[in-house]
C-alpha cells in the first residue's frame, strides 16, 4: 500500500490558525436567527475570489424546511466542472459522528456500558503503556474506558500528522490505518502501541473513532460497513454515501486542492492519489474517515440529529441518547485540550464538539450554546443548533482544514453580533 494515502489524510487534520477578524464589535444578540441569503451568497463567493477554495456549497434547514442552498466555484477547477448538489466530496472526519451514532445504537441495546473497560470487549487493549517524551515506558494508571474512545481521552496517537512525540513516531511505523489491514488487524497493531498519556487525563484527537468501528463490528457481529449501511445510511435514505464507491461516480467527484505550507495559491492534489484513496481495493473500513457523498445525503444525517434521533418517521437514536452525545463530557480537570479551544468556547461530547458558552470575543465563531458539530480535513463542516432548530452542512475540498472558511460561513449565517442565549433552555 502507498503510505502517502494515510500520511496525507493525517497531515490534513492539522487545523489552520485563526487569523480572520470580524468587521464589527459585539453587540446585543438578535432574538433568533434569520437567514440572509444574499449575505451567505457573498460569503461563499468570497471564499473563491480569495483563493482559499476552488468550490464550495452550503445547505441550511431550519424549522423543518430548507431555507438556503448556495454554491460557488468549481468541483473541478481545471475542467470547469461547477459545484452542484450532486457533487460527491470526501468527508474525511465527518465520518466520525456517523461512527459514534452506530456505536451508541448498540449502547441503547445494552451491549456495553460507557464506563466499561474497553478490554472487556477488545482484549488487545488490556495492558496499555504510556510513552513519555523521553521515550521511556510505564504502565497506564487506569484502563481505557469505552467513554474515552468516544471523547478522545483514551491517549491514542494519530501519528506525526498530529504530533511529534515518540508515541506518534511509533504509530507511523506500525501503520495501523494501512488500507490493506482490516479492522481486526488495525486493533491488533494499535493495542501493541504506547499511549501518549494516561486515559482520562487529556483531550487529544486520535485514532479512537477507528477503535469505535472495531467495537461496533465486534458487538454487532456484522462487518462495520454492512452495519452502518443497514442501520444508518439506508434507513436515512443516504443511498449515495458510503466507503465503497463505484466508478460511475467519478465524473461527479470533487477534486482535492492543497494549500501550500508557506502560503500561496491552492494547488490540485495528484489525481492518481485521489483515485487510489477513494477507488483502490482496500480491506480497512475506517471509523474515522473514508465516507464520500453528496450534500443532501449528509443533511439527512444532520436533520436526524436536530430531530432528536428521528427523520421522516424513522428512529435512529432515542432523544436521550442524542442529548447525551451532544452534552460536554470533559471534566474541568482535563485542561490539556490540544487545538480544540481554537474551534471556539467548546467542550466535547461523544464524537461531537459542543459549545458550552457564548463566543468570548469578535474573532470566535458565531454560534449558540448547546450546538454540536464536527468538520473534516478538506474543510467540510456541519453543525446542529437545537435552539434555532437549524442545521447547516458546508462542503469544500481544501486541505488542510481551513477554519477561516468556517468562520466566514458562520458569520454569514448568524451575523456579526449574534451570541445566542446565555444558557440553554431545558
Amino acid at each position: 500500500m502507498d503510505r502517502r494515502i494515510v500520511a496525507a489524510f493525517l497531515a490534513g487534520l492539522l487545523v489552520a490558525p485563526a487569523n480572520i477578524a470580524f468587521a464589527t464589535p459585539l453587540a446585543a444578540a438578535p432574538a433568533s436567527v434569520r437567514i440572509d441569503k444574499t449575505r451567505i451568497d457573498n460569503a461563499l463567493a468570497g471564499m473563491i475570489t480569495s483563493g482559499r477554495a476552488a468550490g464550495v456549497s452550503a445547505l441550511i434547514w431550519q424549522d423543518g424546511r430548507e431555507v438556503y442552498f448556495g454554491k460557488a466555484g468549481f468541483a473541478d477547477r481545471e475542467a470547469k466542472l461547477p459545484m452542484t448538489r450532486d457533487t460527491q466530496v470526501t468527508l474525511f472526519s465527518m465520518t466520525k459522528p456517523v461512527t459514534g451514532v452506530a456505536l451508541m445504537q448498540l449502547w441503547e441495546q445494552g451491549k456495553f456500558r460507557l464506563d466499561d473497560p474497553l478490554a472487556k470487549y477488545l482484549p488487545e487493549f488490556a495492558h496499555m503503556q504510556i510513552m513519555d517524551k523521553d521515550g521511556s515506558l510505564h504502565p497506564a494508571t487506569r484502563p481505557i474506558l469505552v467513554r474515552d474512545i468516544l471523547r478522545h481521552t483514551a491517549g491514542f496517537s494519530y501519528g506525526t500528522g498530529m504530533g511529534h512525540e515518540p508515541a506518534d513516531v511509533a504509530f507511523d511505523k506500525a501503520d495501523p490505518l494501512g488500507l490493506d489491514h482490516d479492522l481486526a488487524e488495525m486493533g491488533k497493531r494499535l493495542g501493541q502501541l504506547p499511549l501518549l498519556f494516561d486515559p482520562g487525563t487529556e483531550w487529544r484527537y486520535s485514532v479512537a473513532a477507528d477503535v469505535q468501528a472495531l467495537l461496533v463490528e465486534t458487538l454487532s457481529g456484522q462487518p462495520y460497513e454492512a452495519y452502518v449501511r443497514q442501520h444508518i445510511l439506508d434507513p436515512l435514505g443516504m443511498h449515495e454515501t458510503g466507503w465503497t464507491k463505484s466508478q460511475d461516480r467519478l465524473p461527479r467527484f470533487a477534486a482535492l486542492y492543497l494549500r501550500p505550507p508557506g502560503g500561496g495559491p491552492i494547488v490540485r492534489q495528484d489525481d492518481a492519489l485521489t483515485r487510489q484513496t477513494n477507488f483502490a481495493p482496500r480491506k480497512l473500513t475506517p471509523g474515522g474517515f473514508g465516507l464520500v457523498g453528496p450534500i443532501d445525503d449528509y443533511m439527512r444525517f444532520a436533520r436526524m440529529l436536530v430531530g432528536q434521533g428521528t427523520l421522516d418517521g424513522v428512529r435512529i437514536l432515542q432523544p436521550e441518547t442524542v442529548k447525551l452525545m451532544s452534552t460536554n463530557q470533559l471534566d474541568p480537570a482535563i485542561t490539556e485540550r490540544s487545538w480544540l479551544p481554537g474551534k471556539g468556547n467548546m467542550g466535547f461530547g461523544l464524537d461531537f464538539a459542543v459549545r458550552v458558552g457564548q463566543p468570548k470575543d469578535a474573532q470566535e465563531n458565531r454560534g449558540t450554546i448547546g450546538e454540536f458539530f464536527w468538520d473534516g480535513a478538506a474543510s467540510t463542516l456541519f453543525w446542529v443548533d437545537p435552539v434555532n432548530k437549524l442545521t447547516t452542512v458546508f462542503f469544500a475540498q481544501t486541505r488542510p482544514n481551513d477554519q477561516t472558511l468556517h468562520r466566514d460561513l458562520r458569520r454569514a449565517v448568524y451575523g456579526d453580533d449574534y451570541l445566542g442565549p446565555d444558557k440553554v433552555r431545558q
